[in-house]
């Protein structure tokens, strides 16, 4: 499911437009991008959360030349799913 599949699904679901339905999921983007940026957590119960890991500096090798390189210290997103979307998964 894409994002115009995702707004259409829930313009159905809630009877509210498309517009305001998109105005609404990227808000909510928006916001989770905002507080991952500041370092918190985002914790939607029973879905999941969402966090910001650090990966340290390491030392790598480029797979074309063979040579060493230093890669430097990368943020990346992290989600866990909840207790609940683990179950209805493994339900599938």
């Amino acid at each position: 499911m894409n994002k115009s599949e995702l707004i259409n699904s829930l313009s159905e679901e809630t009877t509210f437009s498309k517009k305001d339905v998109s105005r609404v999921l990227d808000s909510l983007i928006r916001i989770i991008e905002r507080t991952l940026r500041k370092g918190d957590k985002v914790a939607l119960t029973g879905f999941g959360t969402y966090w910001v890991s650090r990966r340290p500096a390491r030392k790598g090798i480029n797979p074309a030349t063979k040579e060493r390189i230093d890669l430097p210290e990368v943020s990346v997103p992290r989600f866990k799913p909840g207790k609940r979307l683990r179950e209805l998964i493994k339900l599938a």
